[in-house]
């Protein structure tokens, strides 16, 4: 993972275990031009023994994104929500399954994510 993601460099800059909302995300990639790339969260998890699937540790991962406001540095710099993608990694052994897409696709209090709106995320 950190071999595809050091090949970004100049067109992200790539944080980690930072502070955003109300906690830690994982993986941060802040567009270094935000008019042409996307802004992008991921979460990566391992399988609870009570979850049922690896399907739903990635739903887990995504919930924790939205829940705990990991998108709010991302916005506070003026980073459109439909601009911002994130994605949930969710591992079982050797298994992997991965899944996400814009941000807004998972957001269930829309107003929560409005741009006019980032101050209340923070």
């Amino acid at each position: 993972m950190l071999g595809l993601i050091a090949d970004l460099r100049g067109r992200y800059c790539v944080t980690s275990n930072r502070e955003s909302g109300l906690g830690r995300y994982d993986v941060l990639l802040e567009p270094v031009d935000a008019n042409h790339d996307d802004g992008i969260i991921l979460e990566f998890k391992v399988q609870e023994p009570t979850e049922t699937s690896l399907q739903h540790t990635v739903q887990s991962a995504l919930d924790q994104i939205i829940d705990r406001k990991y998108a709010a540095d991302l916005i506070a710099k003026g980073i459109r929500q439909d601009r911002i993608r994130i994605y949930g990694f969710a591992f079982r052994g050797k298994e992997v399954w991965i899944d996400g897409d814009f941000i807004w696709k998972y957001v269930k209090n829309p107003c929560a994510l409005t741009d006019e709106d980032a101050g209340k995320m923070i």
